[in-house]
């Protein structure tokens, strides 16, 4: 059983001090000796009390940021568990909902967006390396050491730059044109989160930075947007260029086989003539007219070499054609077209290959000393009409063929002859077997 030396107090809990006093004995002696205290004492004994009572709410701060570094190490698990979940989502909910984007950029190849965009991340790495992309309090002290303050501060930023950095390198590498501003927002949402994390030490991602990070994102979208639109050029003058060629090799095969009929009726007329020289009255009568067949035959090959001649020195001549095919895209969906091929149904039967469930339909087949131009006024006409408004190399409209008419009889000729309609022979076939089936 403890006793109070001083106020004789007992009992089994109470606590006395190594002087055998008890709490309130002690505070009474406390309290005596500071009024028995100088001024000056008692502002030394004031200032070791506060002194103390910072080191406590300084330990308390170590603590804290050593709890809140866990926190940060678990969000960034955190983050990377969900953010395929959330992008799936984000994309799912944009497929029904997504604005036009509108350019910011106005570069003319692929080339110039990659090399704007190569400054762009030059600018980040030297903002990094001259430690200007994080700001920090760098006043910082650890168990009295400004430099493992620093340290401290140091390995904050890092760690948040690092996790700024990873969050924006997956949202950029999955940008498109239906999640674009979802992007920027969460590029912008990891900003204001990771620097709110720290705080403490005034650490956060500077606004420059950022605003690089925002540029990134809108370039390397623009610069993807360029890529493909450059892809489908290309791929639209490889196929003008095997037209061209297959064009080039009709042209010649058609000459070959047209010279070497010529050179078949020219002999035969050669003989013919030489029969004439020494044949009688009787005969004469028949080998003029069998001339005269074979000059007519002649004539004609004639005409049709000049007009190999016409179609290979003329670039421009060739046919303008409008199909459609009901079986594969519905009523009133028209492919208006151009070839420059001697046959141009041989274009038409390439169109109707297995990339399509049935034969096109031929409505016109017209043909024009200038086929770009007319084509050009067909696609101006119906711009608005355009089945793909993104890609406009493509070819089908939402029309009706009356109005195809109009517009080819107001730019090209009245006279031109349409087939009103489709014959969709196998389509049709198919629907008959379906009902009786």
């Amino acid at each position: 059983m403890a006793t109070c030396k001083k106020c004789g107090k007992k009992g089994l809990f109470l606590k006395v001090d190594i002087d055998g006093l008890c709490e309130s004995c002690v505070h009474e002696e406390i309290s005596s000796l500071r009024t028995a205290l100088t001024p000056e004492a008692r502002r030394y004994v004031s200032l070791k009390d506060e002194i103390r009572a910072l080191e406590t709410k300084k330990s308390e701060i170590e603590q804290e940021f050593h709890c809140k570094q866990g926190e940060l190490d678990s969000i960034c698990q955190n983050i990377e568990q969900k953010k395929k979940q959330v992008i799936q989502l984000d994309e799912q909910m944009l497929w029904q909902d997504f604005g036009l984007y509108e350019p910011k950029y106005d570069f003319c190849t692929s080339d110039e967006y990659n090399k704007r965009l190569k400054e762009i991340r030059q600018r980040q790495k030297d903002m990094i390396k001259a430690k200007t992309a994080v700001t920090g309090n760098m006043n910082w002290t650890v168990n009295g050491s400004k430099a493992q303050g620093r340290k401290m501060v140091t390995d904050m930023q890092k760690l948040l730059l690092r996790a700024f950095n990873s969050e924006c390198e997956e949202v950029i590498d999955r940008v498109k044109y239906n999640n674009y501003e979802t992007a920027q927002k969460r590029i912008t949402s990891s900003w204001e989160a990771i620097s709110k994390l720290g705080a403490i030490m005034s650490v956060s991602i500077s606004k420059i930075y950022y605003s690089l990070k925002i540029e990134e994102l809108t370039l390397a979208f623009e610069y993807r947007q360029k890529k493909q639109q450059e892809k489908e050029e290309q791929k639209e003058l490889r196929a003008r260029m095997r037209e061209e060629a297959r064009l080039q090799k009709e042209i010649e095969e058609a000459r070959k086989k047209t010279e070497k009929e010529k050179a078949h009726y020219a002999n035969a007329l050669e003989k013919i003539n030489t029969q004439l020289e020494n044949a009688s009255d009787s005969e004469r009568e028949k080998l003029i007219a069998k001339k005269r067949e074979l000059e007519e035959h002649l004539q004609g090959i004639n005409e049709a070499l000049q007009k190999i001649d016409y179609r290979e020195a003329n670039q421009k001549a060739g046919y303008v054609y409008v199909i459609s095919n009901i079986g594969s895209f519905g009523e009133n969906i028209y492919k208006i077209g151009m070839t420059r091929r001697l046959d141009p149904m041989d274009r038409v039967d390439e169109l109707g290959d297995a990339s399509v469930p049935f034969n096109f339909d031929v409505h016109a087949m017209i043909f024009s000393d200038d086929a770009p131009k007319l084509e050009a006024a067909l696609h101006r006409a119906f711009e608005d009409r355009k089945v793909n408004m993104v890609n406009t190399r493509r070819e089908f409209f939402h029309v009706t063929l009356d109005e195809i008419k109009a517009v080819v009889k107001a730019n090209y000729d009245k006279t031109a002859e349409f087939i009103e309609t489709a014959e969709a022979e196998q389509y049709r076939i198919s629907m008959k077997m379906r009902s009786v089936s």
